[in-house]
């Protein structure tokens, strides 16, 4: 499987990729992003700081040079690039991945996303056809750079006020640790969970999608007694929640619970992907927002989000996306504004899971994951049965396939990085939900590895 992937580059390190291939793809990003110097900043993997000195070597054998800001947050280089008016940048992580991944997320002008479309597809033919990197008469220079300072500047415009909650967050032992004390403090009604960087993630894997990765905080939270529960993933660019009784809150009814902070002042659009729930898109649409349906993948969702000039968007997997904020996405500033909204709503009386049910008005199955080799037939047979057997109101197949009907929908996807056909279905009622699932999961059979 290739490591140049629908939104990033991403593979297990010194099995799909190595030193060498980070060292060529370096010497071929000035040319690709037109960079005479790039910012670059990296996780706490144990891979990453052998591909930053690959990576900036290949930079700089290219005659550009390199502005290195260290251990990194994600949406930290996101800023810097933007801010600081950087003609291209790379953050070296894996994201939510387990330890022996790592990858790079790249960027061009502005913090515009570099995708598949948009550019890894240059690099992956010149990797594979093994063309050899230019190399410049001069050597570019390497300087380290602080740009944390100034990104907790900016963060430091929401404050987020949670004075009334009781907290718990889990930093999953990833990069929001770099920063999250700064940014919240460290008063007692905060309890921390893994909150020293670890890039080989010693208490659970970086994936706050994946049940058993939250249960410590659930049980934090039912055994303290707190308000809310808050999650990082492993580069701090998502973020997920837990209510008081230590459920998770899918992620995607975080969008319209956002709403509550962003459009009592503008009434603009509001992104989402083709998974999210009608209880968001309602929600947003009662709230004067309007709602736009749009790919998977961040890649993707930034660029439409400045197409649409939206006020901000969200993701299921976690993702929050903010027209403030470059258009891009940062899961503390996600946090703070989750923060400052519930803890308004604890003045008024109302709890977190509350305030989620008032917002909920479907059953729906969450993201469930089939391991499926012949993905296209399988997606075709899934839609050529329910063709057959019941109108269509709408139909979208611009990631995967959204079939929508009178009574309930679903999203039927192939995975960008990992070896799954993804599905999402929703339904007027929990009994009709089961009725479907059934239905999807016997088509699917057929199909399905073992």
């Amino acid at each position: 499987m290739s490591i140049f992937k629908a939104y990033d580059i991403r593979g297990i390190y010194d099995h799909d990729w190595d030193r060498d291939v980070a060292y060529r793809i370096g010497g071929f990003l000035p040319a690709l992003l037109e960079a005479p110097l790039l910012l670059v900043g990296h996780d706490a993997r144990i891979s990453s700081p052998e591909i930053l000195q690959a990576l900036t070597d290949g930079i700089r054998d290219a005659g550009a040079a390199v502005h290195c800001a260290g251990l990194a947050t994600t949406p930290m280089i996101y800023f810097g690039t933007a801010h600081f008016d950087y003609p291209g940048s790379v953050q070296i992580t894996a994201s939510h991945n387990a330890r022996e991944y790592n990858g790079l997320k790249i960027s061009r002008a502005g913090s515009l996303p570099v995708g598949y479309d948009a550019g890894l597809v240059i690099l992956e033919r010149q990797i594979r056809q093994g063309t050899t990197p230019p190399r410049a008469p001069r050597r570019g220079s390497f300087q380290t750079v602080d740009i944390r300072g100034a990104y907790l500047d900016f963060l430091s415009r929401y404050p987020g006020r949670f004075s009334r909650l009781r907290l718990g967050v889990d930093c999953s032992n990833g990069m929001a640790a770099l920063l999250i004390k700064d940014v919240l403090g460290t008063d007692e009604n905060i309890a921390y969970l893994y909150d020293e960087i670890d890039g080989t993630f010693p208490h659970h894997e970086p994936n706050p999608l994946v049940a058993e990765n939250i249960r410590d905080l659930q049980r934090l939270v039912v055994d303290r007694g707190l308000d809310m529960g808050v999650i990082f993933d492993g580069d701090g660019d998502r973020v997920m929640f837990v209510d008081e009784a230590g459920r998770f809150i899918p992620p995607d009814l975080i969008i319209a619970l956002l709403g509550e902070h962003f459009l009592p002042r503008e009434k603009g659009w509001v992104l989402h992907d083709i998974r999210t729930s009608l209880s968001v898109t309602e929600r947003i649409r009662e709230m004067g927002g309007k709602p736009y349906m749009w790919k998977v993948g961040h890649a993707y969702a930034k660029r439409k989000m400045r197409e649409l000039d939206a006020v901000y968007g969200g993701e299921l997997a976690g993702h929050y996306y903010f027209r403030e904020f470059f258009y891009c996405d940062s899961g503390i500033l996600a946090a703070l504004l989750v923060l400052d909204i519930v803890n308004k709503a604890k003045e008024e009386g109302q709890t977190l899971s509350g305030m989620i049910k008032r917002i909920v008005r479907y059953a729906c199955s969450g993201e469930i994951n089939f391991r499926i080799a012949r993905k296209r037939e399988a997606m075709a047979k899934v839609t050529e049965y329910f063709r057959a057997r019941q109108e269509v109101r709408s139909f979208y197949d611009f990631d995967g396939f959204r079939m929508e009907f009178d009574d309930w929908w679903f999203n039927i996807r192939p995975s960008n990085t990992e070896p799954y056909l993804r599905l999402v279905c929703e339904a007027a009622d929990q009994d009709l939900l089961a009725e479907k699932l059934r239905a999807i999961r016997a088509v699917l059979a057929e199909f399905e590895e073992a």
